[in-house]
């Protein structure tokens, strides 16, 4: 700092005393400035090539730089990007899964490709499979398969004693079929045993909105199973050209996650698609009827209608029977379907029982019994199985030449549970006089029941 009172200040005192020199023409100072020690000035060339190319080798080592960065940031990302997929994809398990097989096709209706399920190839590993192959459009294997579907409609009489006086008021309800075989006289349909037990008549719908009268054939109730058919003479040959016999697939090789479709008559309104995927398998179930059995659990939508309805796997085969929904408007996502394979044997042997046709009131024949139920309650209570108890046996009758007894207890007509008035009622509609029929019912045999089949040949009715 100036200190303006010191006198040994000279050199700042002679500055001020006598300011530097510039030339006027060039603004430089003069060498010999007043302060005698100004440095001298070199003034800078105006060469333009030499003052630029320090510049544009700067920029250019700023482009390279950056390049270099970007590719080393791509290498390092790349690697890390690989590196986690490599650990999430399942590419550390030294046995990897079966993987989905598809074949590719082209859609005729819209030329987009799609690809059709053929089963699983223990070849090729899950991680590498190609997902755009996954069949999204189901609308050719729908068209395939709706010929094959029905509705069925169930009417029937629900009677009640008020006061000593009985009250009949007509109902119906409504269910799905799939038409798994055919004869030279009918078509032969599957379906849920709740559809059709209680019904006192059947009818069934075809594609073509034709409904015609179906027949019994036989039911599995501890499956929920039942077998209908319809005669070919009630159908025109129109309808019959566009009847088709559904494939049945292989339910034992379904897996987690295979899509699914569902086609069911859902509340009434005619068949609809829905679809999902299979959500579980051999789950188990317990029905409203107390019948506990191991079911194929789909997201696919089922609603009331949709029983007895196809569960089809990609390539058109059903996989499944649409049997029941459980958990009512608290649960959604969750419907069930009998697997097929769990049930072929039975279907084929329900198939191959004579067709139950209904006989006039006055031909139906008679066994011969009075009876009692034995409700869930009195089972409980008296400890004796739930059937129809014998309290009398007509002399002469078809049930006396067989050897049923007072106090035995009918639990099946015809390879069919019974266990009501009216469900054996309902069987012996289908029978006339002179017919045979199986009756099977449990005895009491040294503190234990004991179960007898025995063949009745039906009588008439005696006049009360």
């Amino acid at each position: 700092m100036y200190d303006y009172n010191n006198s040994n200040n000279t050199g700042v005192q002679n500055y001020y005393q006598n300011p530097q020199q510039f030339d006027p023409q060039t603004g430089i100072p003069i060498n010999n400035g007043p302060m005698g020690n100004a440095p001298s000035y070199t003034p800078p060339v105006n060469n333009a090539r030499e003052s630029s190319a320090p510049k544009k080798q700067s920029a250019f080592g700023r482009i390279m730089m950056s390049i270099c960065m970007g590719l080393l940031f791509g290498l390092f990302a790349g690697v890390g990007f690989y590196t986690v997929n490599l650990f999430t994809s399942g590419r550390v398990n030294p046995e990897p899964s079966p993987a989905p097989v598809f074949e590719q096709t082209t859609s005729p209706q819209t030329g987009s490709a799609q690809g059709t399920y053929l089963g699983l190839d223990p070849g090729i590993p899950t991680d590498v499979r190609i997902l755009t192959m996954e069949e999204t459009d189901i609308t050719e294997v729908v068209a395939d398969v709706m010929p094959s579907m029905v509705s069925i409609t169930e009417y029937y009489e629900i009677s009640a004693t008020y006061w000593g006086h009985t009250y009949s008021q007509d109902g119906e309800a409504s269910g799905s079929g799939i038409i798994i075989g055919e004869t030279d006289d009918e078509y032969i349909i599957v379906t849920n045993n709740h559809v059709v037990a209680d019904a006192d008549e059947l009818a069934v719908t075809f594609i073509d909105d034709t409904e015609v009268t179906a027949y019994l054939k036989g039911l599995e109730p501890s499956m929920d199973i039942a077998v209908i058919s319809v005669l070919k003479s009630d159908l025109s040959d129109s309808t019959i050209d566009t009847i088709k016999v559904a494939e049945l697939g292989d339910s034992n090789s379904l897996v987690l996650g295979q899509n699914v479709i569902a086609i069911g008559n859902a509340l009434g309104y005619g068949q609809s698609v829905t679809t999902g995927i299979i959500s579980a398998l051999n789950r188990e179930v317990t029905t409203s009827d107390g019948n506990t059995n191991t079911y194929i659990q789909t997201d696919a939508a089922i609603n009331p209608g949709n029983s007895g309805g196809a569960l089809l796997n990609m390539a058109g085969q059903v996989i499944g029977i649409n049997s029941n929904k459980i958990g009512g408007s608290a649960v959604e996502g969750m419907g069930y379907a009998i697997p097929i394979s769990s049930v072929k044997e039975i279907i084929t042997e329900l198939m191959g029982r004579d067709t139950l046709i209904e006989v006039s009131e006055d031909d139906q024949g008679y066994i011969g019994i009075y009876l009692q139920e034995v409700t869930p309650e009195t089972s409980a209570y008296y400890g004796i199985p739930e059937g129809i108890f014998v309290t009398d046996v007509d002399e002469g009758s078809g049930a006396e030449a067989a050897g049923i007894e007072n106090g035995d207890i009918i639990i099946g007509f015809q390879g069919s549970p019974v266990t009501t008035d009216a469900s054996l009622k309902r069987l012996l509609k289908y029978y006339a006089i002179g017919d045979e029929v199986e009756v099977t019912f449990v005895r009491e045999e040294d503190g234990e029941y004991v179960e007898h089949t025995v063949n009745v040949t039906l009588g008439t009715r005696p006049e009360r």
